[in-house]
């Protein structure tokens, strides 16, 4: 099963020194801005997120239809696909996206730690 590229997103409490600290480590700016509360600083094929104020929790995040460097894929498995075959290994989300929908949708599942998978498809 292809989830699409990874990334780490993290709720941090000062975006601006998060942006610092990991520029420090070899990552650039990629993709958002301090405008919007949040970044995505890329160093080669890793990705994290920065996010300011819009969630408690770190969560792992994949983008089915996107390659690391945000290109988008020829061929990928629709998020909706994802999430039924997941609901057949008996892993229920605890957000769903819309089955009869197309295009863009995302679901999220929690790991046995309790720790938040995020699929969202942007395509």
């Amino acid at each position: 099963m292809e989830l699409g590229a990874f990334s780490v997103s993290l709720a941090v409490k000062d975006l601006s020194a998060s942006k610092a600290f990991y520029q420090a480590l070899g990552f650039s700016h990629f993709h958002g801005d301090l405008e919007h509360n949040f970044l995505i600083m890329k160093n080669g094929d890793a990705l994290v997120g920065l996010f300011q104020g819009m969630f408690e929790d770190n969560i792992l995040t994949f983008n089915p239809g996107w390659d690391s460097s945000a290109n988008e894929l020829d061929s990928f498995a629709d998020v909706r696909e994802l999430q039924r075959h997941l609901i057949n290994q008996g892993i229920e989300p605890v957000q769903t996206v819309d089955e009869k929908g197309q295009g863009p949708g995302s679901f999220v599942v929690m790991d046995p730690d309790g720790n938040a998978i995020l699929v969202d498809q942007h395509r």
